[in-house]
């Protein structure tokens, strides 16, 4: 015990020690997420910073909290290096620079949260105020990184627990209230004090087996029911290769193949989905081809949805926006809002085209679609569609999942590689089927190409980089989830209180 004990001390010690402990924290979390899911890592991660932070005033705080966020991040989105050397075409050097740059600066969130605890907010005593807002304070910054600068919502505490039992809580109140629930419980359970005296250990005990302990109970709560029958689909993931996907000459292979792909389905399938931009041609030219295989799918009573790049004239000016299309005779289009940067428009453009090939990549000027927009209709059903990045951000994707019977998403993985980003960006996509209590359809180019059911189980999927397509059944479903309700709310209501108890206890222990 002499090694934990001397490990405790740098932890909560100013200095080079306790930050290079904090790094490693940060780095735990990542792990608890899919595809490791070693979810009490999680735990030990947040525990780790909290007692890190116990005894630190300021600067130090600030120092603890970037190193912390700096392990997170570093080994959490590390999959961006990928985009921006292998398809952004930078050099190892430079994609290694701007990959750290960003990291670095997303670090300061949990650097600024860290302060903000340290300096205004951390009672001297109180164990279950104390965690209660340090896990109010961490939601808020959460809350911050999914709109600040259009938003990060990557890596939430509450994403590593969609399959245990804090899953049930997730129609309550969103990831968001995982995450509060999951940091809550480590710093509570950090509390040396508490397992001093064993009445104070069994309240604590007691109090977190009962909060995990509903949320198992809640898993078997249907919030939502069953809406008409169920829709057999086919999703078609190509696997075309990112470095093709643009080149003009390899244009008609790409088309020939979701066509002949798509051909090849059973007749019975009522929806055949194709990934983001699986159409690598402007609505305008496309229409003939997307439209003929529409007319060919429908006459044996299957819908067509497919990713397009949609051109719009607006007043003599050219906007071209990443969409999704219910092909047909009476086509119904979504156009993507949320962008990422770089990859769909470049920040700061007059300035940064033409520095480097990163910042010309093929189709990023995309046009922002607007913020209300109505569910694509399909096979008599509403359907609320999500376009790749836009399916991470909790409260966007159920401004249109409250108005819809199933969820549908399509994506190109194709920028994350061979990295953890796409198993990441499937549990997110889990995570939204859980809070809406609605199917998700989930059509990506490369994979991981998935159905997932109304609890987020993973009912069918393909394996990545090859050439399929996935069959299967979605169930539509009506009803609102307690989360789709309210929204956050509720939780927001309760971090505010928590916060400021925390701020005026703050203020009374120090006079």
């Amino acid at each position: 015990m002499p090694l934990a004990h001397e490990l405790l001390d740098w932890l909560r010690a100013p200095g080079w020690r306790g930050h290079l402990l904090a790094l490693i924290a940060g780095a735990l979390t990542t792990l608890s997420f899919t595809p490791f899911d070693i979810w009490p890592l999680g735990l030990l991660s947040i525990a780790l910073l909290y007692q890190g932070l116990q005894r630190l005033e300021g600067r130090q705080a600030l120092w603890r909290g970037w190193c912390w966020g700096l392990g997170l991040f570093l080994s959490g989105v590390s999959w961006i290096y990928i985009s921006i050397h292998v398809h952004g075409y930078a050099a190892p050097a430079l994609a290694a620079l701007l990959t750290g740059g960003l990291v670095a600066g997303l670090a300061l969130i949990p650097a600024l949260t860290a302060w903000l605890w340290a300096r205004w907010l951390r009672p001297q005593s109180g164990p279950w105020l104390a965690s209660l807002g340090f896990a109010a304070l961490w939601v808020g910054q959460e809350f911050f990184r999914s709109w600040f600068l259009t938003g990060f919502p990557w890596l939430y505490q509450g994403y590593a627990h969609t399959d245990t039992w804090l899953a049930g809580w997730a129609p309550i109140g969103g990831v968001w209230l995982l995450s509060f629930i999951t940091v809550f419980s480590a710093c509570l359970l950090s509390h040396g004090g508490l397992w001093r005296r064993w009445k104070n250990a069994l309240a604590m005990i007691a109090a977190l087996l009962g909060i995990w302990g509903a949320g198992g109970l809640l898993t078997g709560i249907e919030w939502t029911r069953p809406a008409g029958e169920p829709l057999s689909v086919a999703l078609i993931q190509a696997n075309i290769e990112q470095s093709r996907k643009w080149d003009p000459a390899h244009i008609d292979h790409t088309l020939a193949t979701f066509r002949d792909m798509s051909y090849a389905q059973r007749r019975d399938t009522d929806l055949i989905v194709w990934p983001e931009t699986a159409v690598p041609v402007l609505s305008s030219s496309a229409m003939p081809f997307v439209q003929g295989v529409a007319a060919n799918l429908a006459s044996q009573g299957t819908t067509l949805i497919t990713g397009i790049p949609v051109d719009e004239d607006d007043q003599g000016q050219l906007r071209i926006y990443n969409g999704i299309m219910v092909a047909g005779s009476e086509p119904n289009v979504y156009l993507k809002h949320k962008l990422v940067p770089f990859g769909e428009y470049v920040p700061l453009e007059q300035w940064l085209r033409g520095m480097i090939a990163f910042f010309d990549l093929p189709m990023s000027s995309f046009s922002r679609g607007p913020l209300q927009q109505d569910p694509l209709q399909a096979a008599g059903y509403q359907l609320a569609p999500f376009i790749c990045y836009e399916t991470v951000y909790p409260d966007f994707a159920a401004r249109l999942a409250r108005r819809s019977q199933l969820l549908i998403t399509i994506s190109n993985d194709s920028w994350f590689g061979e990295s953890i980003g796409p198993m990441q960006h499937l549990q997110m996509a889990r995570m939204r089927a859980l809070e809406s209590g609605r199917w998700m359809i989930r059509g990506t180019n490369n994979g991981v190409t998935a159905l997932i059911d109304h609890q987020g189980r993973i009912t069918a999927r393909i394996p990545q980089f090859q050439q399929l397509a996935l069959h299967g059944w979605v169930q539509p479903r009506d009803g609102q989830t307690p989360w789709l309700r309210w929204g956050n709310w509720p939780l927001g209501t309760l971090m505010a209180v928590v916060l400021l108890l925390c701020f005026v206890k703050r203020r009374n222990d120090r006079r």
